[in-house]
């Protein structure tokens, strides 16, 4: 009886194991794609921050960005307050990239597509042909 126990024990164990190891994997890839994801952000960001005439650097500072943005958008510093409500910031979010995208002679459209897929259209505004021209105002 003794032997049944331990061996249902070690397969447990054994068991265990082996599905550590697993999310330990699919963690790490997860972890790898998340990185990979979020540089290709960054880089889209800094060459939009460096075509309208701010710093790229900017683009990696994490408050400081997001006044960045703003400006960009032609809407106020003080929208960085509207940023952190919950709920709130998913409409001024929204708002803000329909700006930024008419700001560099985009549409709605575009700016729905910064808004809800940053990972492809970032890039895309950062690095394709479109120039900064102030359009939207406050």
């Amino acid at each position: 009886m003794i032997n049944v126990l331990g061996m249902l024990l070690l397969q447990d164990d054994a068991a265990s194991r082996a599905a550590s190891g697993v999310a330990a994997v699919f963690g790490g890839v997860f972890l790898f794609v998340t990185l990979a994801v979020l540089l290709v952000v960054i880089a889209g960001l800094w060459k939009i921050f460096t075509k309208a005439g701010e710093p790229g650097w900017a683009a990696i500072v994490p408050i400081y960005n997001a006044i960045i943005l703003l400006k960009l958008a032609g809407k106020p510093a003080w929208w960085i307050v509207l940023l952190i409500i919950p709920g709130v910031n998913m409409i001024v979010g929204i708002i803000v990239a329909i700006a930024l995208a008419q700001n560099f002679g985009k549409g709605t459209g575009y700016g729905l597509g910064l808004a809800f897929l940053p990972p492809i259209f970032y890039p895309m505004l950062g690095f394709g042909d479109a120039q900064y021209h102030p359009v939207a105002t406050a």
